[in-house]
């Protein structure tokens, strides 16, 4: 039997805001991504539902094939990046970068001066995505346990270190682009 000979990708994905007919779509991409956490589906419908403005979808042939979860924070000037997903078949693209600038791009982030995450010290492939956004932006990164394993997770998962990565104003960053 031939081996599967995929053609490499010669096509940009098309980025989007998300709708709420690909919740499903999104769920079944974040259980393909390890070691992200799964969410319930209903989660992942109602993010790309209520927090359209402030997530990505990025589309290839049809296909999802990368998802970033965020929200304005509160009574903060901080846009808090939940999840970043990237299908294997578009790994190697610069896609999690591509739609992290999307993001901050969008008027539903314009009052932001701080992108935050959460990271496990583990998570080799997610520092690197956040520190080459922050070298991309000019932003400083800084970074500090803030849900403890024994304090927040009862020892079940290990603690998240929240990301903080100044943002460049959006004047700044419409002339840089």
């Amino acid at each position: 039997m031939p081996k599967d000979m995929t053609a490499p990708c010669t096509r940009a994905p098309r980025l989007r805001k998300p709708r709420k007919t690909d919740g499903a779509e999104i769920w079944a991409l974040v259980k393909a991504c390890k070691p992200l956490d799964e969410n319930s589906m209903y989660a992942n419908l109602i993010q790309a539902d209520h927090f359209r403005d402030t997530c990505v979808v990025a589309e290839l042939e049809g296909e999802l094939v990368g998802w970033i979860s965020g929200h304005m924070i509160p009574d903060s000037d901080e846009l808090f990046v939940w999840q970043v997903a990237v299908s294997p078949k578009a790994r190697g693209l610069g896609l999690g970068k591509t739609m992290l600038l999307e993001l901050i791009g969008r008027d539903a982030c314009e009052a932001a001066d701080h992108l935050k995450t959460t990271i496990t010290k583990d998570n080799a492939a997610s520092w690197g995505l956040f520190r080459s956004f922050a070298r991309e932006i000019g932003g400083t990164l800084t970074d500090a346990p803030h849900f403890e394993s024994g304090a927040h997770f009862d020892g079940h998962h290990d603690t998240e270190h929240m990301v903080t990565i100044s943002l460049p104003s959006p004047g700044a960053l419409a002339r840089a682009a």
